[in-house]
This record gives structure tokens, sequence and C-alpha cells, in this order.
């Protein structure tokens, strides 16, 4: 691992990103990216005085005033210097990025353009309503990220990270989901519960199961793990009930990324555990 994308919006959620980010990269030579971007959404000035500055990805005619853009600019400059004030003699290579337009194009081309290996973000969650308007950068990132994001709520000390839960059904997840797993695993030195959650819906037997189990674990060299087969109605409420049985200290999903109607229709089982897990979730999309 070289580098670590931070999105941060300076709330307290993103300092525990941040600052698990820099415990992770004190163990190595990690270069550390804390991106904040001052998102057009909402500051659009309809007005047509002279000076202005258009911006990428505005409907045609809005624009923002250049000197008020320069004032937001400034005032994100001084906030992001303060929020990385703390890690300043702690030897860490730490990168400042300010960026204005769509906060979510910005974190998808800085993990595709400078070959990022780990986004870190802070999360606040989600439910009813606003969970199935909104859809949250975090959700947005989840789905389509070219390498893992690991999701934070609240502070998170690396050393105490011990046990891993891997939810799956063994089908699907390939050599690739499996290697950024081992990573992962190796990052925090724990042990992986590997679980299968059965419902109503997607039931199979104990014995199809542990074939599935047995060669997802021959194939990819898996170590230091368990395996687990847990009963539940909903797929997502089973991943969090083990996770809390076990006292697990992180939560890990592969996603299928999917979007537009199909992710309408189905629905992501990963990005309702990063909205309602209270537990660090980490997630990477499965390729296809």
């Amino acid at each position: 691992m070289k580098r670590i994308l931070v999105p941060t919006d300076f709330s307290e959620q993103a300092g525990y990103a941040m600052d698990l980010a820099c415990q992770i990269a004190n163990k190595s030579n990690i270069e550390l990216v804390a991106l904040h971007v001052l998102d057009h959404t909402g500051l659009f000035d309809f007005s047509a005085g002279s000076s202005s500055y258009p911006l990428m990805g505005n409907p045609a005619g809005l624009e923002l005033d250049q000197n008020f853009l320069e004032l937001l600019y400034n005032n994100a400059e001084e906030k992001c210097k303060n929020f990385l004030k703390p890690y300043e003699n702690k030897s860490l290579k730490i990168t400042q990025k300010i960026k204005i337009g769509s906060a979510f194009h910005y974190i998808t081309e800085e993990i595709e353009d400078n070959n990022t290996n780990l986004v870190i973000m802070g999360s606040k969650g989600a439910s009813g309503f606003e969970e199935v308007l909104i859809g949250s950068n975090t959700e947005k990132v989840v789905r389509h990220a070219k390498c893992p994001v690991l999701t934070v709520k609240t502070k998170v000390n690396l050393k105490e990270v011990k046990n891993i839960v891997f939810a799956t059904d063994f089908h699907e997840e390939g050599a690739q989901v499996a290697d950024e797993l081992k990573k992962l695993q190796e990052v925090f030195h724990a042990k992986l519960h590997l679980v299968r959650v059965n419902t109503p819906n997607n039931f199979e037997t104990n014995r199809r199961i542990m074939e599935h189990v047995d060669s997802f674990i021959s194939e990819n060299k898996i170590s230091n793990y368990s395996v687990n087969i847990y009963n539940e109605k909903v797929e997502e409420d089973g991943i969090i009930f083990f996770a809390q049985d076990i006292n697990a200290d992180l939560i890990a999903l592969a996603t299928h990324g999917r979007s537009g109607l199909l992710h309408l229709l189905s629905g992501s089982i990963a990005e309702d555990v990063v909205n309602h897990a209270q537990r660090p979730v980490w997630t990477f999309r499965q390729k296809h």
C-alpha cells in the first residue's frame, strides 16, 4: 500500500477517518492525501454580475461570483490547515488538496488518476426517507470506487482491531477480492470470521455452503479464520447482528457496484450495512 485518500468535510467523522489513516501510514511509508471539495451544490449565484467563475458540471447560465468563490476557497484552505495541524509533527507525508465542483467527481478522479490504494471516509449514516432520497457521497464512492473503501463513524484504534467479519455467499468473490481482503487482514493483524448469512429468500444447505467456503479458502490461501453460517430474515441484519454477537471490530464486504435502475430494484447490501452499522465497514467493488 502506497497511497491513502481521506476525503474530508472537517466533520468529527472525517477526523476519525484521518486519525485512522495516520495510524496506518505510521506503519510504513504511505502517502496520505487529504481532499476537501467545495461542492457547488447549493452555491450557485443567479445574479448577472460580470465577475463570475464557471464551474465544471454547472447547468447553463449558473455561475458563482469569483470574489465569493475566492472567499470560500481561502476559508477552506484555513480549515484544512487546522484540520491537519495535529499531524504535523508525526513524520507523515500528507498532501492537502482543495477542489471546487462535484465531490463525487473529484474523489473518483483522485482514485483513478493517482493510483490510490485505499479510501478512508467518515460517515454519519442515513436511514428511512433520507437514505432513499439523498444517497450520500459516501454511498456513491462505495458503489463505484476502483479501490477498497473503509468507512468509519467513531474513533478507531488500529491496535484494537483484532476480529474482522467478512460476509459473502462465496459464489462470486474472486482472487482480486481475496487479495485485497488479505491486505486488510495484514494491516490490522486480525482474524477473519467468514460468514454466510442464510435467509429464506436466499437459502442453501450447510453442505452446499461449505463446498463454496472450502473452495474460497483453498483457492485463495486464506489463513487465521473461522467459518460461520448465520440464519436471519434479511442479509443486512444478519451481517450486523453476527458482528455484534462476536463483538467484531470491523465488517468487510464485496459490492457489485450496480447503478441506475438495477441498483434501485436490487438495492445494495454493502451500502445498507455502511449506513446502519456502527462498526467500521470495508468494501471493495467486485469486478465483472
